[in-house]
């Protein structure tokens, strides 16, 4: 239909091909019954059949939503995709993208994985009959060594959270693909401002739409994108057999904030790179680990196949447990918070907060020490973020 034609142009292969275009209109034309501009928030969990199974696409909101539908879309044509798949967290993206596969079934995972996945991965998944090998995969040569007859999917994130860790996405999507595995990247710190990992031979990419997509910290949310359709049909049995939906309150936000992605994601990686570069000459910072630095130990990959480095900053801080605790108490502007990927500041101790869960041989094997502190570097006014992080260290 001619609407759909329209759609088609704010695509990454379509008419209107830029990133800050396709987050503002993909997926997005105006209603056609009033010509609404922004999408319609559309709440009704059950629509009219014009005759038993007749139906203009929509049945029951589990199932399907206009809103859902709309955010959905925008991802896919964001991504580079074909097929988006929301879902009601990024955890629960994970879940069901797990469940294509069955009982006895090997997953090779970076070993740096989020902590909720490796914990979703190990107490949940494993228990129920799939199988682990968690990994560094910064060499791929490494995946020879490890996979197995019953390995059927390899699980990248890239940059990794919190060590910043990075991947060749396409020299491991090769690899893996020599084998017949199915290639997941989580591309939650990038955002598809910055990285497309599609494009680089991953078969789904999945995000934590809470993080720099929706970029407000007001939405819990997730999302699978893929091209491959065997795939999509699979995903969308599973969205909807499972259950874990968004809301479609929350798909409007989310895509509300889509819409301001690309100048968020400038003003983060700006902001990221001063922080970075003010952390490396400070005398009571150890190292800092970011990788728009020529110090990151893969900032040559980095620079291949991402479009720029993220709002994200890692840093070990010189002492021990009590300096990194001095230093969280002592910041102003930014909240000391789990999280990341919001308009606001964010400083967090990993490993006392978000990788609490994460076993400490394990945190140890990993890096993540007490000094490390991660920073997710908001979008403020660079000097305010430059002078409560230069106050807070000189006060430790």
């Amino acid at each position: 239909s001619m609407d759909d034609h329209g759609k088609d142009a704010f695509r990454r292969d379509g008419l209107f091909p830029g990133l800050g275009t396709v987050a503002i209109h993909g997926g997005q034309q105006p209603d056609p019954l009033t010509g609404a501009v922004i999408p319609t928030l559309s709440l009704s969990t059950t629509y009219a059949q014009s005759s038993p199974g007749v139906h203009k696409g929509y049945e029951y909101a589990r199932t399907n939503n206009p809103t859902r539908q709309t955010f959905e879309e925008c991802m896919a044509a964001l991504e580079g995709g074909r097929h988006g798949v929301a879902f009601s967290s990024g955890s629960a993206a994970t879940t069901t993208i797990a469940h294509l596969l069955k009982e006895g079934d090997h997953i090779i995972s970076v070993d740096d994985v989020y902590g909720g996945t490796h914990r979703y991965f190990l107490r949940v998944a494993s228990v129920m009959g799939l199988r682990f090998t968690f990994a560094a995969l910064v060499e791929p040569d490494e995946l020879n060594q490890i996979i197995q007859p019953n390995t059927k999917m390899l699980w990248l994130e890239t940059p990794t959270n919190p060590t910043l860790k990075i991947m060749d996405i396409r020299r491991l999507s090769d690899r893996a693909h020599e084998h017949g595995l199915i290639v997941v990247v989580d591309n939650t710190f990038m955002s598809p401002f910055f990285q497309s990992p599609l494009e680089y031979g991953a078969d789904i990419v999945v995000h934590s739409v809470t993080k720099f997509i929706n970029g407000h910290a007001d939405v819990v949310m997730g999302v699978a994108v893929t091209s491959n359709n065997e795939i999509a049909s699979k995903l969308r049995f599973l969205q909807n057999s499972i259950g874990a939906v968004p809301s479609p309150f929350d798909c409007y936000l989310a895509v509300r904030g889509l819409k301001t992605l690309h100048i968020r994601m400038q003003r983060h990686e700006q902001n990221a790179t001063a922080v970075a570069k003010f952390l490396e000459a400070h005398p009571k910072v150890d190292r800092v680990i970011y990788p728009g630095l020529p110090s990151h130990p893969q900032h040559e990959i980095a620079k291949q196949q991402m479009r720029g480095f993220g709002g994200m900053v890692t840093f070990f801080i010189k002492g021990t447990l009590e300096n990194s605790r001095c230093f969280l108490e002592n910041l102003r502007l930014f909240a000391n918070a789990e999280s990341l990927g919001g308009v606001e500041s964010l400083a967090e101790h990993p490993a006392i907060m978000t990788h609490a869960s994460v076993p400490a041989e394990h945190r140890k094997k990993l890096g993540i020490s007490d000094q490390l502190v991660r920073l997710s570097v908001g979008i403020e006014d660079v000097e305010d973020i430059l002078t409560d992080l230069r106050e807070a260290l000189d006060k430790c």
